[in-house]
């Protein structure tokens, strides 16, 4: 956050400390939590006074737990002061200053309060001058974009610092709670936001499936798996991917067995972690082990729950590396052959487990040059049986 103060991007200040970008973005800007697909939560960004390294004078976190723990149990304010080394009137007046309504001291909410309290609130340039209110109003009501009216003002007035502003500004005043700048324009009164986008409040700039995720470590490559990717000898080794709807908004779960080409579809309701363990788990549960012996899967963040499965169908999940898809070369080449059944573009939601119980049966019976011309399905019984 200091780095921040001074100027620096997320990105910059995230690399000279040793973090991910997304841990920079998560603590600048704050970010949702998740369960099964659906926000839960918000965890808000993180407060710059917050973090700075403030005073030995002032009281900590720390001493403020240490506080309330002390209080709670019934200890005077003067055996408290000697306790955590503090003048009386210190504690006296952090107990009276900082306490809820209702008389109970929250560590947490306290130290909230105090950082607010040292916060200095400076009004923007565009409440303290209402003629630059009045021309960036003016232009946005237009549907000028943030960028357009800086240059603007940078070519009107440059001989006047105080009649330029950035385009981050500019936005910071349209998504600030109440801003005046949020109402219908005469020619589009359908819409209250003047950007065109017609956001009223900032968004990710990630797609949804690349969204913070959650992957539980640690992960196995597919270097690691203990025969070559040319070796079809042993069967039960599957590979596994998605394929995708419309907008990205529906998929359907595929796994090949590797050694028989045996395909079979998954029915996901979300496109989640928690909805492909529970269509894994079920569709899997009538092989026997000897069937499961590894999965391989592509990076993708519906595989986050990945040693859930692991424990679930005792088989461990391997890794794909970042955009190598002919890793999963059996895969691929049946997600193409799946493309007849459920073209790109089109919602895939829709079709239902039975649909996709028959389309799996169907590829399962087509005879394969690879396998002599024997269907899938023929080699796959016999491997069970056997």
């Amino acid at each position: 956050m200091q780095l921040r103060e001074r100027g620096w991007s997320i990105a910059a200040a995230a690399r000279e400390v040793g973090v991910s970008r997304s841990a920079g973005n998560n603590w600048s800007h704050g970010y949702k939590t998740y369960r099964h697909g659906q926000a839960v939560g918000v965890v808000a960004p993180l407060q710059r006074l917050e973090v700075r390294r403030i005073s030995a004078r002032f009281l900590s976190q720390d001493e403020r737990i240490q506080l309330a723990d002390l209080h709670q149990a019934g200890t005077s304010i003067r055996t408290i002061a000697v306790e955590m080394s503090r003048s009386p009137s210190t504690i006296s007046r952090e107990l009276r200053r900082n306490r809820r309504k209702d008389g109970a001291y929250r560590p947490f909410e306290a130290h909230r309060q105090a950082v607010s309290k040292r916060a200095r609130h400076h009004q923007r340039r565009l409440h303290t001058s209402p003629e630059l209110a009045g021309v960036v109003d003016e232009l946005l009501r237009q549907r000028w974009s943030p960028q357009q009216v800086s240059r603007h003002l940078r070519a009107k007035y440059p001989e006047a610092p105080w009649m330029q502003l950035s385009p981050e500004s500019i936005y910071q005043a349209i998504y600030e709670p109440g801003s005046a700048f949020l109402r219908p324009s005469p020619l589009a009164p359908h819409r209250r936001s003047p950007l065109r986008t017609g956001r009223e409040n900032r968004r990710a700039h990630q797609a949804r499936q690349q969204r913070r995720p959650r992957f539980e470590q640690p992960m196995l490559s597919i270097h690691q798996r203990p025969f070559a990717p040319e070796d079809r000898s042993e069967p039960g080794h599957w590979e596994g991917d998605l394929i995708v709807g419309k907008d990205a908004g529906s998929a359907i779960g595929t796994l090949v067995e590797r050694r028989s080409r045996t395909l079979r579809l998954l029915h996901l309701p979300q496109r989640d972690g928690h909805s492909l363990h529970d269509a894994l788990a079920m569709r899997m549960a009538d092989l026997p082990q000897s069937m499961v012996r590894s999965i391989t899967w592509d990076q993708g963040t519906e595989m986050a729950r990945h040693l859930t499965i692991t424990s679930t169908l005792g088989a461990p999940v391997y890794f794909c590396d970042s955009r190598s898809p002919w890793q999963r070369g059996s895969n691929e080449n049946t997600n193409g052959l799946l493309r007849d059944y459920f073209p790109k573009g089109t919602e895939l939601s829709r079709h239902s487990p039975e649909h996709l119980l028959a389309v799996e049966n169907e590829l399962n019976a087509r005879p394969r040059r690879v396998l002599n011309d024997r269907t899938p399905a023929e080699v796959f019984t016999a491997l069970v049986t056997s």
